[in-house]
């Protein structure tokens, strides 16, 4: 007879969460180090806590940046960046699988786990050859998106052959990734940051709106040939995505459009519509400045933003926010108490049980998360006003990287608050909950019920 083995405390496997938190914190680490080396820099090596909050966002793809890339890092430490951000684009989980198979070694049960929470899988599958999957779709996506690119910018003179394909794979990668980290910014002959012809919003928009799909509504979509249906996850991120870009579209065409203070009152109509379908693509998660002065923004455009970054993208993308999901079940949920439903229901389903209560836990820490962190910013910056740190706190909490030109005002003790609403940003609410949280207990007492006032 074998005997049985129980697991000890120390010999229990990490838990997959804790797995991902730890993961993120050793690449920051890690990123961090490496864009500290002389090699990194194009004169002075950058200090530590220029590194770590660049580390920290090309990491969590956010894209705020306390140095200008192009004129701080070297080609290699850009390379560096560049790296760092399709890594925290794709997952470093997949990544982890990938080396494991190179290296000739099999993927552990906790290994594929993590790697399905990762991806935001309801049911682990295949685990590794998703993940070939992932990594073959990404680069033909990332891989055309720089080919459109290069073929656009090569013919701009202020560019040479070398800079505009290196321009265009970082841009393309940055873009995807919803990372929002541009190269332009501190060119010469390129003082308002990224070209905003219509060709190149075009592009950019288009992949940023792919890579904040997320990786099963995109998976959902390329199978449907072959299935022929699609999951209500995917059919409800695709109404709530669509609906959240048309009403930011039409939020900062009326906003922005007025002839005494509009950014756009000097733009013809076709380009004041192309520029709000863009931002209001950009504003979820992708940090890209379709208007060059964000100053001019009226405070309508602004609070409008401040809403769609918090809101945010799907989960398992390449954004952040408390995600549609969210934000789709508490609205679900809402309707259903209205109408007095036993249970949430949409496109003739219930929702699990359990799921309303998940949501509400997400909004509930997230609120939580921005005020306490607005409150630090406020109280340690003098200089800053309301909106502009809400807006700075939102825009790292939800990986968006757009700023009304505060982050390179931001003293050490706010760049740390910054760094770790970012990291929170990308690893998300119940993720790092759920790490830090006791193992569930059975509950042997069950206490009498009492109504609580409420509304």
């Amino acid at each position: 007879m074998i005997p049985i083995q129980r697991l000890t405390p120390s010999h229990r496997p990490i838990p997959p969460a804790l797995r991902l938190v730890f993961g993120l914190a050793i690449l920051v680490i890690l990123g961090t180090l490496i864009l500290m080396l002389p090699i990194s820099a194009s004169d002075q090596p950058l200090a530590w806590n220029e590194a770590l909050f660049t580390a920290t966002s090309a990491l969590s793809v956010t894209g705020l940046s306390i140095i200008t890339p192009v004129t701080a890092l070297s080609p290699f430490g850009q390379i560096v960046l560049l790296t760092l951000i399709q890594i925290g684009g794709v997952g470093f989980m997949v990544v982890a699988v990938v080396i494991l198979r190179l290296l000739g070694r099999k993927v552990s049960l906790v290994d594929r786990l993590t790697l399905s929470d990762s991806l935001g899988l309801l049911v682990p599958g295949a685990i590794v050859s998703l993940t070939r999957r992932v990594l073959v779709t990404v680069g033909i996506i990332e891989g055309l998106g720089a080919l459109l690119l290069f073929l656009h910018w090569r013919q701009d003179a202020r560019l040479s052959i070398e800079q505009a394909a290196f321009f265009a794979i970082f841009h393309a990668v940055s873009a995807f990734c919803n990372a929002g980290f541009d190269l332009f910014s501190g060119t010469p002959g390129f003082p308002d940051g990224i070209p905003r012809d219509n060709f190149s919003l075009i592009i950019l928009g288009s992949l940023i709106f792919i890579g904040g799909l997320g990786i099963p509504v995109i998976a959902d979509v390329l199978t449907y040939y072959r299935d022929h249906r699609l999951s209500l996850h995917t059919r409800l991120t695709l109404i709530v995505v669509s609906f959240l870009v048309i009403s930011g579209m039409v939020g900062f065409f009326v906003a922005e459009r007025r002839l005494d203070v509009g950014a756009l009152r000097d733009e013809p109509v076709s380009r004041q519509l192309l520029i709000t379908l863009f931002q209001s693509i950009s504003s979820r998660t992708a940090g890209f400045a379709g208007i060059a002065d964000f100053s001019d923004l009226t405070p309508p455009s602004k609070l409008l933003m401040i809403t769609l970054m918090f809101i945010g993208c799907p989960p398992a993308s390449m954004g952040g926010g408390i995600t549609t999901g969210t934000f789709a079940i508490l609205t679900i949920s809402l309707w259903g108490f209205a109408r007095g439903l036993p249970t949430p229901q949409f496109a003739g389903r219930s929702l699990a049980t359990g799921t309303a209560r998940r949501a509400a836990a997400v909004l509930t820490i997230s609120l939580f998360v921005v005020l306490l962190s607005t409150w630090l910013i406020l109280i340690t910056h003098k200089e800053a006003t309301l909106d502009v740190a809400v807006f700075e706190v939102v825009s790292a909490f939800a990986t968006c990287g757009l700023t009304l030109n505060f982050t390179s005002e931001l003293n050490l003790f706010g760049q740390i608050v910054i760094a770790l609403v970012m990291f929170w940003g990308r690893l998300g609410a119940l993720t790092i909950v759920i790490a830090l949280a006791q193992p569930g207990r059975t509950q042997l007492v069950s206490y009498p019920e009492e109504q609580i006032l409420i509304g």
